[in-house]
């Protein structure tokens, strides 16, 4: 995708070829892609697909934050990613075999969760999701922007999470 809606800074550091500590990517996140609602947005800032992450040295390190996708984070890996919210959403239940966690950066929102019952998170608030079903609304009268790290798990074996493949139709799309 080129532009950016969120215009979100993104910077990477690393080491060059003789270990010494430098930046290698400063500049506005542009691995972004629409949401499943009109105005809402994410921008991938990293990912990670082993534990433990590797680190190699050099500066011709691969831009993980540049990948393409889905929801999940890749098999055993991690999603770094920026979501925004538009006021008035259309909230869609789901959920994902994962631990996320989630800091509200700006504004607030109200999670549903499967049983009808509601927590609203405010700005700097945190929050542990682990593999729950849930709801995005913003009932705000602003736009509400999270943090978003996303963690593979064990399947949990209820339910019917998110399939691995969700939202990667959309994020190649974003991409082209």
């Amino acid at each position: 995708m080129t532009g950016s809606k969120m215009n979100i800074r993104r910077v990477v550091t690393g080491h060059d070829a003789n270990g010494k500590a430098k930046v290698l990517i400063d500049g506005i996140a542009t691995n972004e892609r629409p949401g499943s609602a009109a105005g809402q947005y994410s921008a991938l800032m990293w990912c990670s697909d082993a534990m433990p992450v590797d680190m190699a040295i050099g500066e011709d390190a691969e831009d993980m934050g540049a990948r393409v996708l889905g929801t999940y984070p890749p098999v055993n890996g991690t999603r770094f990613m920026i979501a925004e919210y538009p006021p008035g959403n259309t909230p869609r239940m789901h959920r994902t075999e994962t631990v996320d966690y989630i800091v509200v950066l700006d504004g607030e929102i109200d999670m549903e969760l499967d049983d009808g019952d509601w927590v609203t998170i405010r700005q700097g608030d945190v929050m542990i999701q682990r593999g729950t079903y849930h709801a995005w609304r913003n009932s705000s009268d602003k736009p509400c922007r999270m943090a978003f790290v996303l963690i593979d798990a064990n399947p949990l074996g209820i339910g019917n999470p998110l399939p691995r493949d969700a939202g990667l139709e959309r994020a190649n799309k974003a991409a082209r």
